[in-house]
């Protein structure tokens, strides 16, 4: 029997077909082809609803090329991914493209410092294929199999999803997902499975973090927690459009979004919010934004700007940023800032092994009833933000 040729794909590209062949992005369920997909760039519509590009498979490399150049319609190619066969795909339409062009569809502009276009021309190659396909990726199918079991063992009605990056989890994350709760049957948590190798922290801690908070601080039997494969096509400014197409075909039933989300656009026109969704045809769902919040250091709690009448030279804001530049060099962020049994992780995990003698420490510094115990850097961090909090002598 002869063997077939491959193509060879990396792991984004596997997770992003199985994302379309499970149903997550539609309408779409294939690759396009040609005309197709020149149709969508230009338009901005596929089968009747807004889709931002076009999708399709364009795998760079010496070899890819020169597979794609001699491969007939109808020939079958294995998809090959970190050297394993995980799919198999028919031969349809073989087209050029222009790399450039690509992403600027993608992330609205060709500036190559942006490090996500200088990533995602390094897989792009300038001939692309369509036609049938199969992947085996079972973290999409898992996902969607969890959200529908846990909905229909709630009867849910009233489903809302919410996209979060939680790098870290704050406060203002913590209201946000408290909002969400208020008014709805269940909550669909997605959090954002990012395939950089260099991004802190990374998803397992995250998962472990907002796990930790569900089952300590809210009523974790409404809320299902599943990643978002976060692959190159939400890497640009529309990537909140491709977030709410998943988020409805994940059976939710809403959208809830922050109005600082970068690609959301929010502007008032004649009083009224309008947002880069009021634009969009075919998602069917309600999409709420839910103001940015605050702490106010004159109210002493979380504000918005609608709900705070002080000046924002006494509100801190929460940026993820600027919170994880405390992490990066091994500072306690405030329990203002982060809860303290999640700073308490996060930097147990990036210093492993920072203190040489843990029990001398807490020794010198925790009160404790006299007996030896074993502690871990978890225990520590816990302890000392304790002592930070205490105000006697302050």
């Amino acid at each position: 029997m002869q063997k077939n040729r491959a193509l060879f794909i990396d792991k984004e590209a596997l997770a992003t077909l199985s994302m379309v062949s499970m149903g997550v992005l539609f309408p779409v369920t294939g690759l396009m082809n040609k005309k197709e997909a020149a149709e969508v760039d230009k338009t901005g519509m596929y089968k009747g609803k807004s889709f931002p590009f076009s999708f399709i498979l364009a795998p760079s490399g010496r070899t890819n090329q020169a597979i794609l150049k001699s491969a007939k319609k109808g020939e079958v190619l294995d998809l090959v991914c970190n050297g394993e066969k995980k799919g198999e795909l028919v031969v349809g339409d073989i087209f050029e493209i222009d790399p450039i062009k690509r992403v600027q569809k993608i992330y609205n502009t060709t500036d190559m410092s942006h490090p996500g276009i200088t990533k995602t021309l390094e897989r792009l190659g300038s001939m692309a294929v369509s036609g049938d396909y199969f992947v085996e990726f079972d973290d999409v199918k898992n996902a969607l199999e969890k959200v529908k079991k846990k909905r229909e063992y709630l009867e849910a009605k009233n489903v809302t999803g919410l996209v979060v990056a939680a790098r870290p989890l704050h406060r203002a994350h913590e209201r946000v997902i408290r909002q969400a709760l208020e008014n709805t049957d269940m909550l669909v948590i997605f959090l954002t499975k990012p395939y950089l190798e260099d991004l802190l922290p990374p998803y397992e801690l995250r998962r472990k973090v907002i796990d930790f908070f569900i089952k300590n601080f809210l009523p974790s039997e409404k809320i299902v927690v599943v990643p978002l494969e976060n692959t190159y096509i939400f890497a640009g400014s529309i990537e909140v459009i491709l977030n709410a197409i998943v988020v409805k075909n994940f059976g939710c039933t809403k959208f809830l979004v922050g109005q600082n989300h970068a690609g959301l656009g929010v502007h008032y026109k004649k009083k009224k919010i309008s947002t880069i969704f009021d634009n969009l045809v075919g998602i069917d769902i309600e999409i709420e934004t839910v103001s940015e919040f605050v702490y106010c250091n004159m109210c002493k709690t979380l504000v918005t700007a609608n709900t705070c009448p002080h000046g924002q030279h006494h509100h801190i804001s929460y940026h993820s940023d600027s919170i994880l530049e405390l992490f990066k060099v091994g500072i306690l962020p405030p329990a203002v800032l982060i809860r303290k049994e999640i700073s308490a992780m996060m930097l147990a995990y990036l210093f492993p092994g920072r203190f040489k003698n843990i029990p001398k420490l807490y020794y010198d510094f925790i009160p404790s009833s006299g007996l030896i115990e074993e502690h871990s850097e978890e225990d520590f961090y816990l302890s000392l933000m304790t002592l930070y909090q205490t105000s006697s002598l302050t």
